[in-house]
């Protein structure tokens, strides 16, 4: 029953900028970590930013400084913004949260977004 839908994939120019944004929805108990990964063509999907509900995150080595996610637990929503994109950011962006949620009792698993497709080239 639960779901997280990404929005806001695009294509950008090299040092622009996207926003992508996450909302999950269900019957949720509480979102412990929430963020985003990335999986470029020939690559392993890699960790680019979590926080958990009291605001601790961790960030990519290689996103640091650039990019900034930030989380409405009330909403159940997770932003990603990506500011001073370089080539290699291109990648399908994928939500990410650990949800627990009630069927029948208390569960906890991994979502996934479907993922959203970020390009950087001029």
């Amino acid at each position: 029953q639960v779901q997280l839908v990404e929005s806001g994939g695009g294509l950008v120019q090299p040092g622009g900028s996207l926003r992508l944004s996450c909302a999950a929805s269900g019957n949720i108990f509480r979102i412990n970590n929430m963020g985003w990964h990335r999986q470029a063509p020939g690559k392993e999907r890699e960790l680019v930013a979590l926080m958990s509900t009291s605001g601790n995150t961790n960030y990519a080595e290689s996103v640091k400084g650039r990019f900034t996610i930030s989380r409405d637990n009330a909403k159940n929503t997770v932003t990603l913004q990506m500011n001073s994109l370089k080539p290699e950011d291109t990648a399908v962006y994928y939500c990410y949260g650990d949800v627990e949620y009630w069927s029948g009792s208390l569960h906890r698993s991994t979502y996934w977004g479907q993922g959203t497709q970020v390009t950087v080239s001029s």
